[in-house]
């Protein structure tokens, strides 16, 4: 059951880091092109949202519950 412990929240975690890169990659693209790029900010911040929350998740134990089946 130790090898599930570890897993948990790796997805979330993948998503959030590809959020997080899209992010950056839009921000650096505009302003190349000259055009200030706060929106993309949020799309950052919103990444390291859910980065947060898959690490998070990956701390947690599963439950007895699940444990059981």
């Amino acid at each position: 059951m130790e090898a599930e412990f570890g897993r948990r929240g790796v997805k979330t975690k993948l998503v959030g880091f590809i959020i997080i890169v899209l992010g950056l990659l839009d921000s650096v693209l505009t302003v190349r092109g000259g055009i200030p790029a706060y929106e993309y900010l949020l799309l950052i911040l919103f990444g390291a949202c859910v980065f947060a929350v898959g690490a998070v998740r990956g701390q947690q134990r599963p439950s007895a519950k699940a444990a059981e089946v």
